[in-house]
């Protein structure tokens, strides 16, 4: 009897010794530094298991043995939180701290920036080209109703989602802007004020010249003068794309209501999506009697007060043309 228990300790002893040192080893394991050489941005496709993850981890050079990893997170009470999506891990992480990133949901911040000036199709065509976003665009706003800025988004967001998101940042800024506009402007609601706001961002790409030319146009209207907006003549003669060559002097005469030329008033639509400075200025326009404004060669525009002097900057900008 006394050998049996003598046997009986040994056994136990050895047993406690052995899972003690197994555990050791995986601890060692789970929490020592990677041979992941460098910082890597890594995707968990949707769906993608404790075990998927592992594998994952071993052909990244994150983990060793996908044994460890999988005692570790269920020690750790992580197995039911890791989430999908692309994260950075930094070179050496521990396969403990790879666990942590994610658990905690972290992912890669991605961006994608929409120039303003574009009509909705150019816009739904530069999304469609972003690395890392899913799906189709099936709900397409018209022109004007998508606000152009920076955005952010994860790798595996729907490209409809960064629509949606567009269309309602346009509905918050138009909002806020709205009530704070100046008395007294030529037109009575927000979707004439977008209309305006396509054409001054047509005309320049100068971020200061927007409230003077914003200035001209509400004049004009004022005075009952036609726009006589290059780019509303542009607009009318290819609506569904923009033109791809210069505008003649007959182009100037194409019957539309979206040519200023030849009728009066707003276009009955916005002809591009205005960004927040071109909307902000025909709200808030320049105190101006200028009425004509023409390129001045450098990028910006020489304005004019009376048809004589804007004459004279036409005649220069020509010569300024013919020369290049």
């Amino acid at each position: 009897m006394k050998r049996f228990l003598l046997v009986l300790g040994f056994l136990c002893i050895t047993a406690a010794l052995t899972i003690g040192g197994a555990a050791v080893y995986v601890y060692v394991q789970y929490t020592s530094p990677s041979k992941l050489v460098q910082g890597s941005d890594i995707v968990i496709p949707q769906g993608t298991g404790v075990r998927g993850i592992a594998d994952i981890f071993r052909r990244e050079n994150i983990i060793q043995e996908p044994l460890v990893f999988l005692l570790g997170v269920r020690i750790a009470g992580l197995d039911r939180s890791l989430r999908a999506g692309e994260y950075h891990f930094p070179a050496r992480v521990s396969p403990k701290q790879a666990a942590e990133i994610l658990a905690a949901g972290d992912t890669v911040k991605r961006f994608v920036t929409i120039p303003e000036g574009l009509r909705s199709g150019e816009i739904v065509a530069r999304i469609n080209l972003v690395d890392g976003l899913t799906g189709e665009i099936s709900d397409i706003p018209p022109d004007g109703m998508l606000l152009p800025e920076t955005y952010q988004f994860s790798f595996g967001d729907t490209k409809q989602s960064i629509i949606d998101r567009m269309a309602a940042a346009h509905d918050t800024l138009v909002a806020q802007l709205w009530p704070g506009r100046e008395p007294n402007l030529p037109f009575d609601t927000i979707g004439e004020a977008i209309v305006l706001a396509s054409i001054v961002e047509r005309e320049t790409g100068v971020a200061a010249e927007r409230p003077r030319v914003a200035g001209v146009f509400i004049n004009r209207l004022r005075m009952n003068m036609r726009l006589q907006s290059d780019p509303t003549v542009a607009y009318a003669i290819s609506p569904d794309e923009p033109l791809d060559r210069a505008l003649t002097r007959a182009d100037l005469k194409f019957d539309s209501p979206y040519n200023t030329y030849v009728s009066a008033g707003l276009p009955p639509g916005p002809i591009t999506n205005p960004g927040r400075d071109a909307i902000y200025a025909v709200l808030h326009p320049a105190e101006t009697d200028e009425v004509y404004f023409v390129a001045d060669g450098t990028g910006g525009h020489a304005f004019a007060r009376t048809l004589d002097e804007h004459n004279r900057n036409v005649a220069r900008w020509r010569r300024i043309r013919d020369g290049q």
